[in-house]
Parts: structure tokens; sequence; C-alpha cells
């Protein structure tokens, strides 16, 4: 493991071990909607979170999904990026940090997910969007089933009219709970065959990016 992934996962740690109870109360508390969830602002100290901001790739070195169902670019090739991007996304897959959130939002036998079956990084640019939608709901192995999203937020100065927003949605997907994609916040939501999500259209001249990665269990998480 690199210095700097090694010091990224104690970072993480440290930010969520201070956090802990108001992480817990507030991912449990009774939102209206059946997925569970918080958000964790100021994960990282500015300065680290500035400088992956910096090392997160270009738009064209990515792969453009376009459909009626969504716009944004990804990619999981992290070995072509700088490196601060494949040590912040596999900070989050570390034991350390894994059994930490685990701990925080109830998961039992949590298992990762290194080989980056779900998880990645994605850029969103003007008129990009994610239409409600629910996730996989196994690894790619259909051993476990999917828990947890953990979604960290890297673009400087993003502001809730910008859009390119996270939208959990009630069970009819008539309702939703609109979470900014704010710099340096990290939002944990549960997933199960109830978590209808998306990200509504980016109207600002600027680029959201997201780190995505994703826990499992081999425990259904419906009733979760």
């Amino acid at each position: 493991m690199s210095e700097m992934r090694e010091k990224l996962v104690n970072l993480i740690v440290e930010r969520l071990d201070a956090g802990g109870e108001t992480i817990r109360s507030d991912f449990e508390s009774d939102k209206s909607i059946k997925t569970k969830f918080c958000a964790i602002d100021d994960l990282l100290p500015a300065d680290v979170a500035e400088e992956i901001s910096r090392a997160f790739p270009t738009s064209g070195k990515m792969r453009l999904l376009d459909s009626f169902r969504e716009k944004k670019y990804t990619s999981k090739s992290l070995d072509q990026f700088d490196e601060l991007i494949a040590d912040i996304t596999f900070a989050f897959q570390d034991e350390r940090v894994l059994n930490k959130v685990a701990e925080l939002t109830g998961i039992e036998d949590a298992v990762g997910d290194p080989h980056l079956y779900a998880g990645g990084i994605s850029a969103m640019e003007r008129g990009h969007f994610l239409q409600p939608h629910l996730d996989n709901s196994h690894d790619g192995e259909q051993k476990n089933y999917r828990v947890l999203n953990l979604l960290y937020y890297i673009t400087p100065g993003w502001k809730p009219e910008n859009g390119g927003n996270l939208e959990l949605w009630d069970e009819h997907v008539t309702r939703p709970v609109e979470i900014p994609s704010l710099f340096n916040r990290l939002v944990l939501m549960s997933t199960n065959d109830k978590s209808w999500h998306s990200v509504n259209e980016v109207k600002a001249d600027d680029t959201r990016r997201c780190i995505s990665n994703y826990y499992f269990s081999p425990h259904s998480p419906n009733g979760y």
C-alpha cells in the first residue's frame, strides 16, 4: 500500500470516528423514504480533497455513457490516471474503513468490492443526468447482496443550484429527497429493492466529479 493510501485510510477512519454517533443517528433516522442515508461533510482536510480534485482525469479520458437512461462519463481503469485517484478509491475498500462504515450503518458481515465490479469514477457535465433506477442486487459472482453505496463528491465550489444532485425517491418514485453533491461530501445510502435513486440534470458549466464505491453482504438488504 502506498504511503498516500495509508494516509487517506487513516484520515477517513478518523473522520468517521469523530462523527460516529451523529453519523449513526442520521443514517438511522426516519426520512420518510425506504432508503437509509446520511451525508458526511468535510470528509478529508480541504487541502487533501483539493489535491484529489486536481488529480481527477479530464472527461475526454473517460467513457461516455449516453442513452435515455443516463448521460455521464465513467471509468474503472484507474491505472491510467494519477495514482491519487486509485488511492482514494481503494481507500474506501480498505478493511479498516469497511469495518468502520459497517459498524456505523449496521451492516452484518460486510464485504468490499476490491475489483470495482460496481465502483469507479464518474464525471457529469452540463445536460448530464441519471434517471431513477435500482442498482444491481448482487455482486459480479451473484454471491452477495449489494447493501451500501458510498459516493464521494470532489468538485470544489459545487453549489446545489448547479444540479447534478443525488435524488433518493419514495418507493412509488413520486417524491424525491435531494442531496446536493457538495465538495468533500461523502454520502452513504442503503440499497435494497426500494432504493430508487437518480441524479438530476447538471445545469452549470462545470464538471460534477464523483468517486463511487459499494459494499456487499451475504444477508439480504430488503427490510434492512
